[in-house]
């Protein structure tokens, strides 16, 4: 990757230019909530890196067009499209194990394999430049995830049986991985359905405030109408009580987190599995985002492929996780997609917050090269979807890898530093840009 030696000014407008793309109709709709997700991101480097995939892509420039590594069948892979070192925890899968594994498929695509990679390798540079490690441990950390994604994408591609490479569980994750898994086993559903609901009239209801917005009549229609299309696309087998189903309460939402401000979003809450009130279950539904990864992927097939944002965000999700929420499916309201998914009461995120001694750090980056090689190869001719994706991905992988071994790892490496170091610099940029009142809009 090169990216033109700009100045400051330049580049800041350079920047102005893609929010605009990515965010102008959202933060012309919601300047509020644009305030808070632009506040977040100037609070670190990192946090502007987390919120600015639509940047990254702008800038990997030549290499949409090929790239090392890239040909026809490793340019066309399901990839996650905004892999960064803190999209990694925990979930409850449908078959009831909480698994360790790459989350948030809100920019999911299909796109080139190394375009995750280098934006995992980045996010670790920023990382390790954060927690003050030299150039050189930069180096070996991003080395260490280039030969763990190596290994265990060989080992897919040469037929190693699943219990060769198992998920991360409560049985087979180490360190800070389980961790975070015996976190979230240490959670409930009734400590969720507790901070977000109360019991009126011998029925659970949602609580008033915590950022809830009651809805009128006319809006509790229109959500209760896209609810049943919601129905129609979970699979046969997702959930067996009828009255699962049932609808008990209806709110709003703001937009929360830095990838979706600006974003209307609604909770339902249904009956869950028994009668009692403790098993409820909350479900969120979503207006889906155009992910930043489509608008520098011109192939028409994989565009046309998706009824629109909610049912390519399912879709992906379904083939980059093996035995997704049950509850994940799509629906449109207003004439827009939308995503639908569970609030699950499992979720943690990997926290690197007191993960500093470098052994430990190397040992975290390992496993999280391996997860990705694990959700690349998936998604596949196998995923369900082989109209996209027609071969075996991980096979395509491996042989590409295979051609050149050693540049591999060079080729991370040289991104990491390169691109952590433009990441930097632009969240100094944008932090002056930001308080100087030069965003439009705000």
């Amino acid at each position: 990757m090169s990216v033109p030696q700009l100045s400051d000014e330049q580049r800041g407008d350079e920047i102005l230019a893609v929010f605009d793309t990515a965010f102008g109709e959202l933060l012309a709709a919601d300047p509020a909530a644009f305030r808070v997700k632009f506040r977040k991101m100037a609070a670190s480097a990192f946090a502007f890196y987390r919120g600015t995939a639509c940047l990254f892509y702008h800038d990997l420039g030549q290499e949409r067009r090929g790239g090392p590594y890239l040909d026809e069948r490793t340019s066309r892979v399901w990839i996650h499209g905004d892999l960064h070192a803190e999209n990694f925890g925990t979930y409850m899968d449908s078959q009831g194990r909480l698994i360790f594994n790459v989350n948030d498929f809100d920019e999911a695509y299909v796109g080139p394999f190394t375009w995750d990679l280098k934006r995992l390798a980045a996010s670790v540079a920023l990382i390790g430049y954060a927690k003050a490690l030299s150039d050189e441990q930069i180096t070996e950390l991003v080395r260490v995830l280039g030969a763990a994604y190596r290994e265990r994408i060989h080992a897919l591609a040469t037929g190693a049986k699943s219990d060769e490479v198992p998920p991360f569980t409560l049985d087979t994750a180490q360190g800070p991985l389980l961790d975070a898994l015996r976190d979230a086993r240490s959670l409930t559903r009734f400590g969720l359905l507790d901070s977000m609901t109360e019991i009126r009239d011998f029925e659970r209801r949602f609580a008033p405030g915590g950022g809830s917005i009651e809805l009128d009549a006319a809006t509790r229609y229109k959500v209760l109408a896209a609810f049943d299309g919601y129905l129609e696309t979970l699979p046969e087998s997702s959930l067996t009580r009828p009255d699962s189903y049932r609808v008990k309460d209806v709110v709003g939402r703001r937009g929360i987190g830095i990838g979706s401000a600006g974003l209307p979003s609604y909770n339902i809450l249904l009956e869950g599995a028994t009668d009692a009130l403790e098993n409820d279950v909350v479900i969120y539904i979503k207006q889906a985002q155009t992910p930043a990864v489509s608008r520098h992927v011109t192939d028409a097939a994989i565009r046309d492929y998706f009824q629109h944002e909610g049912h390519r965000t399912v879709i992906s999700q379904r083939a980059l996780q093996a035995h997704a929420d049950p509850w994940l499916g799509w629906t449109e309201l207003d004439g827009t997609g939308q995503l639908v998914a569970e609030v699950s009461p499992y979720a943690v995120d990997l926290d690197w917050g007191d993960i500093d001694d470098l052994e430990e750090i190397a040992a975290v980056v390992a496993d999280l090269g391996r997860s990705t090689a694990t959700m690349h190869a998936a998604a596949d001719d196998e995923s369900g979807h082989s109209e996209l994706v027609p071969f075996s991905t991980e096979r395509a992988i491996d042989a590409a890898i295979a051609a050149d071994e050693d540049g591999f790892g060079d080729l991370l490496v040289g991104f990491a530093h390169e691109y952590g170091a433009r990441a930097r610099a632009d969240h100094q940029i944008f932090v002056d840009l930001f308080r100087n009142g030069r965003i439009p809009g705000l």
